[in-house]
């Protein structure tokens, strides 16, 4: 018997290709950036400031981008904002300084500050509860996916025409991207043509209950009493996570002694290890789910694994004396923070529901604020003590805080009752 072609996993794999775009404009940046500190004679302390220049615009639009969604539809609201970071890619190619580099990363907050909000309201109705760790879990791996073979691709692009090049086609990329994503996406199954019965019996998909659910307001404080520590551990998550994403390529070059090749593969081993990773702690959470009927076990276990085997590893890493080992303990770190980062997604989609790009929003507003704070953090602690010794044992405190609070995340308080 011939099988459904399920329309939910072409949306899916749109979904998968945006957050591995993201990434990529995202972190080529950090890539760049000894060249770009060379250039243009940056400290790094003022690298710091330009790594957190995205954050902040990045947090502001958590929640509100997330909103924006759930009023007006994720498929209206993503495709503009693909379009605000595709330009900011763009114009970072044309940046002269300082002052020029931190606003396009300003403006790339801001595009990119609504879209995994807006992505995880997308899925809402798209999936059933048994595959959303699943689903969260794949996007996410797209996402360290693009941030593993950024370091090659940028670099590729850097030796063949420059680092201005490389903005230039990343871009252009992301436009394409935005052209692909309103053609085949829907807010809803019901509204694709392509979609049969026996795919909405599957989804379980309720128009006219999805509805009078619209119609509801946004429950605010609620939501906000539901969210709250949801987000306190994103942001021991982030902190960690914005570490890798825009200072390891510098710590390989100055504190282990990469050169540009070496830093292109060691580089791209931990994201790796975090593509993996990510795709794991879905999975895992949906079969536990599954076999058990227990979310809230589901959820926290993984949590707490993924936290805490994160610390285990980094401590070692920070005073390992071979590099590639050093490299290697990095990875394993990795590779457990995110086993964390689909159970963190699945959360508002389990607590809020239909308000779950608020909710997304919200969780994620954590992610922002340590990015705010951490890239300056160590860029301020590297100038002042010549080592990276004190801002990684700050990432292996919280994440040893985000484990402990793990134990108490609740799922099944629900937000929207």
């Amino acid at each position: 018997m011939k099988k459904m072609f399920k329309v939910r996993y072409t949306i899916l794999a749109v979904l998968c290709l945006m957050y591995f775009i993201a990434y990529v404009d995202r972190v080529n940046i950090s890539v760049a950036a000894p060249l770009l500190r060379k250039e243009m004679g940056l400290t790094a302390t003022e690298l710091g400031l330009i790594f957190s220049a995205f954050a902040y615009p990045y947090a502001a639009m958590q929640i509100f981008g997330g909103w924006l969604s759930d009023k007006f539809g994720p498929r209206l609201v993503l495709a503009i904002l693909s379009i605000i970071w595709a330009v900011a890619t763009i114009l970072t190619g044309f940046a002269w300084g300082l002052g020029s580099l931190i606003v396009f990363r300003v403006l790339l907050g801001i595009g990119e500050g609504g879209a995994f909000p807006s992505a995880t309201r997308a899925m809402t109705h798209w999936f059933p509860p048994s595959e959303r760790g699943f689903a969260q879990g794949i996007t996410h791996s797209f996402a360290r996916l693009g941030g593993a073979i950024t370091p090659p691709i940028v670099l590729a692009i850097v030796a063949m025409s420059g680092w201005r090049e490389s903005f230039f086609i990343l871009g252009a990329v992301s436009l394409l991207w935005t052209g692909l994503y309103v053609w085949l996406f829907r807010n809803t199954p019901v509204e694709h043509k392509w979609i049969k019965p026996e795919e909405l019996k599957e989804i379980g998909f309720d128009e006219k209950a999805t509805k009078e659910v619209e119609s509801q307001r946004t429950p605010w404080a609620r939501m906000i009493r539901c969210m709250g520590l949801v987000t306190f551990i994103d942001f021991c998550y982030g902190w960690s996570l914005w570490v890798f994403l825009t200072w390891l390529p510098s710590y390989l070059k100055d504190s282990r002694g990469f050169d540009l090749k070496q830093m292109a593969l060691f580089a791209t081993l931990p994201l790796m290890a975090g593509v993996i990773g990510d795709t794991l702690g879905g999975v895992v959470s949906d079969t536990i789910y599954k076999r058990t009927g227990n979310l809230k076990l589901a959820r926290r276990f993984m949590l707490v694994l993924g936290l805490g085997g994160a610390l285990a590893f980094i401590l070692p890493a920070i005073y390992a004396t071979a590099p590639i080992t050093a490299v290697l303990l990095l990875s394993a770190s990795f590779f457990f923070l995110e086993l964390t980062n689909a159970v963190l997604w699945s959360l508002p989609i389990d607590i809020a529901g239909r308000f779950a790009g608020t909710a997304g929003g919200m969780m994620n507003t954590g992610f922002g604020v340590a990015g705010m704070i951490s890239p300056v953090v160590f860029g301020v602690l590297i100038d002042r003590t010549g080592s990276y010794e004190v801002p990684f044992l700050i990432s292996a405190g919280l994440l040893g805080i985000g484990a402990i609070c793990a134990m108490f995340v609740d799922p099944t308080r629900k937000a929207c009752d």
